[in-house]
């Protein structure tokens, strides 16, 4: 039975919420602290959960310690002296207990068994290799500890405390919907799901998930849009005798060659940019233009998505298929212009969140 929500994040920037001294510095270093044993943590259970996985395979080993990955006290032959979730839960605490909540780590290691069993065939035929994370990763939480979340009208922000320590959000000139989000979440009209905290370049991120109903439209499941994608057309799609281009090379392609020889222009005056501070001022201007580029990208591919779905919809179609895509990355994948500047995989993803958020079903051929 296909489920009728959908889970939605939001990256939402977020302070805490104490004046500048000791206290506030002291809580930031807590969050860093967290991080860090959550990165170390979470390479301790993917290697383990790794381990027990392909211990059949480990054909040195006596049959008497391959025999079941299971609690010896419930099934007969079982080797483990508890469950098989609990062996990596109980790693990581009896290693970080007392320098980290241990919501996170139960969060942590269910988040990571989850995925590790959803991709564990991919790892066992070798194409998909075991993930490796870094001391900036987002940290889980559970909404246990989400306490105090309300709306200061003074200041125009929402506040909440986590771990005992407050915070605010901050979003700017928001021309989205997060703040609609928190809204409806406040009022008791959506529900917030267990989130991520994530600490980078100075900045506090709140990756909020919220649990909503998929839209709701009058879809015929036998009525099929059949869609392409290509550099020469971003997406061509057809339903019945409608059809519609989305974009096109001149649009797309030529904007990000644009923006591309302007970050080479600033590569090539590196070497006579004022150095005041370093390699950071250095490379300002250069990366600056990296980052317009990946914005410019994520706005043009989002507005075709949106388009393409919104063509779907407004034609009745509940099947989406997207036509000949695996020739056209093997023609990608030989032309290293065409990889560089398709961003297939990126459109690909944008189109399934908003099939899946119109209760569109997705075919991939």
């Amino acid at each position: 039975m296909k489920k009728n929500t959908i889970k939605l994040t939001r990256k939402i920037q977020v302070n805490v919420d104490l004046p500048k001294g000791e206290e506030r510095q002291a809580a930031i270093k807590k969050l860093y602290q967290y991080q860090n044993r959550c990165y170390r943590a979470a390479n301790m259970i993917v290697s383990h959960l790794y381990v027990q996985e392909m211990l059949s395979d480990f054909f040195y080993l006596t049959d008497g310690i391959r025999a079941k990955l299971a609690d010896h006290k419930k099934t007969e032959n079982g080797i483990l002296n508890r469950s098989r979730k609990n062996t990596t839960y109980r790693v990581v605490v009896d290693a970080f207990k007392g320098e980290v909540p241990t919501d996170i780590l139960a969060c942590l290691n269910q988040n990571l068994s989850n995925s590790f069993h959803h991709y564990k065939d991919e790892y066992w035929r070798g194409q998909r290799s075991v993930p490796n994370f870094r001391n900036d990763m987002p940290f889980p939480f559970s909404m246990d500890v989400f306490k105090d979340f309300v709306y200061d009208a003074y200041n125009e922000r929402f506040s909440f405390k986590l771990f005992h320590i407050p915070f605010y959000t901050y979003l700017g000139s928001d021309y989205t919907d997060k703040s609609q989000l928190l809204y409806r979440v406040l009022h008791g009209k959506l529900k917030l799901c267990s989130s991520h905290l994530q600490l980078k370049n100075g900045k506090t991120y709140w990756l909020a998930v919220f649990e909503m109903e998929k839209e709701k439209h009058s879809l015929k499941p036998a009525k099929v849009a059949e869609a392409s994608l290509s550099l020469a057309h971003p997406i061509v799609v057809k339903v019945g005798n409608s059809k519609l281009h989305i974009g096109n090379k001149e649009e797309f392609l030529h904007r990000r060659l644009a923006i591309q020889a302007a970050a080479q222009r600033a590569k090539s005056a590196v070497t006579y940019t004022k150095s005041s501070k370093g390699k950071k001022r250095k490379l300002k201007a250069m990366n600056r233009f990296k980052e317009k580029e990946l914005r410019y990208v994520r706005s043009r591919l989002h507005l075709y998505s949106r388009r393409l779905i919104d063509f779907c919809v407004q034609h009745q179609a509940g099947t989406l298929m997207l036509m000949n895509q695996e020739s056209k990355i093997k023609l990608a994948k030989e032309e290293e212009f065409v990889l560089r500047n398709w961003s297939y995989y990126d459109l690909i993803t944008k189109i399934k969140y908003k099939a899946q958020k119109a209760g569109i079903e997705l075919i991939v051929g």
